[in-house]
């Protein structure tokens, strides 16, 4: 599996830097995209990877925060990360696990450390990373919350232990965090959020065009027979409020991975998110 080749044999059939070109970014933006990569399916898994780099040169996010990754896909994405200096970060040692890529001219790695749920079934966690961008420190989380309809006690008790991590943050930091929730909107109605952390994607306007990050109606990746439509993917934001401080604001989000590859399928059946932030 070589994912330096930017020009690989499984290709967008559509430039990614086409329809869903990023838009031109200013030096004080931050940048971030967050994707499900279902290596766990390993059909056209290298060509599939492929295709998740090809937006990753053409978006040049700072922040990368990917779930469903496995040893291989990891591996590999190393040898792209250094190819395109970004550090990388793994969030596990199993079969599947989380991860995080830095881009090393905007970001810069403090510490970072695991978060075990404790009563989780599958193996999933929390991997924060506390770094530096543009001098000043920033908190962030990605995870992959348990799966499946029946699992939703479990993944309230996830959503609730990561809200505590922002909400308890000092005061002049900010926390970012983007993963795969697998969350129904009835579970996050039950839970609610902490004052002062917000949903990304409600506070830009519900824009229609990036609700579902996880739809068989167009995503025909797993051919399954009924239409399924919900919001797993979600990036919650948790500003810094100390007076003096600069504080993220988002400003955009747009939904990646929407072109069908060469092979027939999309880079995963879980569309990515972008979404960049200014400093105010």
């Amino acid at each position: 599996m070589d994912l330096t080749n930017e020009n690989p044999t499984c290709s967008s059939k559509h430039n990614p830097a086409g329809p869903e070109r990023k838009p031109s970014k200013e030096d004080d933006k931050l940048s971030v995209i967050s994707w499900n990569v279902d290596g766990i399916d390993t059909d056209n898994l290298a060509e599939r990877a492929r295709g998740l780099c090809s937006y990753l040169v053409s978006y040049t996010p700072d922040v990368v925060l990917l779930q469903e990754l496995i040893p291989p896909y990891i591996r590999n994405l190393k040898k792209w990360a250094v190819h395109k200096a970004y550090t990388v970060i793994e969030g596990g040692e199993g079969d599947y696990f989380t991860g995080m890529l830095l881009k090393d001219s905007r970001v810069k790695l403090l510490e970072s450390e695991i978060v075990i749920y404790p009563t989780t079934q599958m193996t999933r966690n929390l991997l924060v990373a506390k770094v530096s961008f543009k001098g000043q420190e920033l908190w962030l989380m990605t995870s992959h919350y348990e799966s499946c309809k029946e699992n939703g006690k479990e993944r309230m008790k996830q959503l609730r232990l990561v809200m505590k991590r922002m909400r308890e943050a000092p005061d002049n930091i900010n926390v970012l965090f983007g993963g795969d929730t697998n969350l129904r909107d009835t579970e996050v109605a039950k839970v609610g959020l902490p004052s002062g952390v917000l949903d990304v994607w409600e506070r830009l306007g519900k824009q229609e065009q990036c609700r579902y990050t996880w739809d068989t109606k167009v995503n025909t990746n797993k051919r399954i027979p009924h239409i399924s439509r919900f919001r797993f993917d979600r990036v919650y934001l948790r500003p810094a409020t100390r007076e003096g401080v600069p504080h993220l604001a988002p400003d955009h989000m747009a939904l990646v991975g929407l072109q069908k590859l060469d092979c027939g399928l999309y880079p995963s059946d879980h569309w990515g998110i972008y979404c960049s932030f200014s400093a105010e």
